[in-house]
Formats: C-alpha cells, sequence, structure tokens
C-alpha cells in the first residue's frame, strides 16, 4: 500500500485536500507582478526613466523628468522600488512616477 499524503495539501479555505500541483499553480497565479506606470512588468535589474520631476526627502536635489535609474530592485511593497542614483544611497520610488526603458 502505498502513502499518497505527500502528494495532497489539505486547504483551510475550502476545507477540502487538494492536490499539490494545484496548489502550487494557484500560488503562483495569485503572485502580485510589480509595474510601472504605463503597466510594463517590472523585475530586478530593470532600467527605468521618471515620468515627473520629484524632490528628494533630507536633500535639495531634484529628479528631473526624464532621468534614467539603471539597476533597479523590488521591494515587498508592489508599488516602491529601491535603487541608487548619483550617491543617493536607498532611494526609493514609487512605480506610478516611473517607466520602463
Amino acid at each position: 500500500m502505498t502513502n499518497n499524503d505527500e502528494d495532497y495539501i489539505y486547504d483551510e479555505a475550502t476545507g477540502e485536500w487538494l492536490p499539490a500541483s494545484q496548489v502550487k499553480a494557484t500560488a503562483d497565479a495569485d503572485q502580485k507582478m510589480v509595474r510601472d506606470s504605463a503597466g510594463n512588468v517590472l523585475a530586478d535589474g530593470d532600467a527605468v526613466t521618471l515620468i515627473k520631476d520629484l524632490k528628494v526627502k533630507g536633500t535639495s536635489l531634484t529628479l528631473k523628468q526624464g532621468t534614467v535609474i539603471r539597476s533597479i530592485r523590488l521591494t515587498d511593497n508592489d508599488e516602491e522600488i529601491d535603487c541608487r542614483y548619483e550617491g543617493i544611497k536607498g532611494l526609493v520610488l514609487r512605480t506610478e512616477f516611473v517607466r520602463k526603458r
């Protein structure tokens, strides 16, 4: 007799035992994608362009529209990206102000 308990996962929401492959496919579909202002999907390492002049908090610097930011990193928040620009470490931009290059 074979034990197939490993192939099924209990879904607490529905109270049913579901095949592990079905649960994994559902989890992948639920994973949110980070999108820019135009709806393009962003990924780690992408380059983006600013679509609006942005003042950087804590400095007197203003990032101008059209500025290219390279090598972005995605964060836990789907509406923010982490990046670095000319000596500004820890710069976080909202995705509504960028467009993928």
